[in-house]
């Protein structure tokens, strides 16, 4: 995983280059032993920038990446993209609707990432679990050429409604593999473009300002 910000200054040139290239070096070295690297170049969404810069940087990104992938000779085919959706900073006064984010993610993998990549993998990154869920909806559903398949790999936006019905209580155990279940078919749903909300999924912000691991 490698992050950046968005600002006026950032990601600078060097940021892009050294992040690109550690990426595709631990892609690289995965594939040397028989693994699949997941390369996840997460944009944070940290800023007041709107949708349209945070494509333009997306865009920027990830084709850093995918040539240093290509620099070391990795085989795209045998890969996954783990990437943010294009969405504003959470600073941004203007709001903007699942078809626009799908919208905008879309024309971004289309200009970004070859049709020889199998899948992209979305990472949360903030988002609620809804709006996550809605957002990947959007994508499967509308007409457009998506070579790729559009799935999720979220961590908080499929864990938080688990967690808070679990409360750490072993007696809450079956509750909160209920609530995972529910969050699991919601979003397998709109892997197919086929889901319609109302999961009771939580619709909280996930956003932590400077997250880290």
């Amino acid at each position: 995983r490698a992050t950046y910000k968005i600002s006026e200054s950032a990601p600078t040139p060097v940021a892009l280059l050294e992040n690109a290239w550690a990426l595709a070096r631990y892609g690289a070295i995965c594939q040397d032993n028989g693994l699949v690297p997941i390369i996840e170049p997460e944009i944070l969404m940290d800023g007041d920038h709107n949708i349209e810069r945070a494509a333009e940087i997306a865009e920027i990104v990830q084709n850093a990446v995918y040539s240093a992938m290509r620099e070391q000779n990795l085989l795209l085919e045998g890969t996954l993209l783990k990437p943010n959706m294009i969405t504003p900073g959470t600073s941004c006064k203007e709001k903007y609707s699942a078809n626009d984010i799908a919208a905008y993610t879309v024309r971004t993998l289309q200009r970004t990432v070859p049709v020889s990549v199998p899948g992209i993998t979305f990472l949360s990154g903030g988002q609620s679990e809804e709006e996550a869920t809605l957002n990947l909806n959007a994508m499967n559903a509308m007409p457009a050429k998506k070579p790729w398949s559009l799935t999720f790999s979220y961590g908080r936006a499929l864990q938080q409604s688990c967690l808070k019905a679990w409360k750490g209580d072993d007696a809450n155990i079956e509750a909160a593999q209920k609530v995972l279940l529910e969050r699991a078919k919601a979003n397998g749903q709109a892997n197919l473009g086929k889901y319609t909300g109302g999961s009771a999924g939580d619709t909280s912000s996930l956003f932590v300002a400077n997250y880290t691991y």
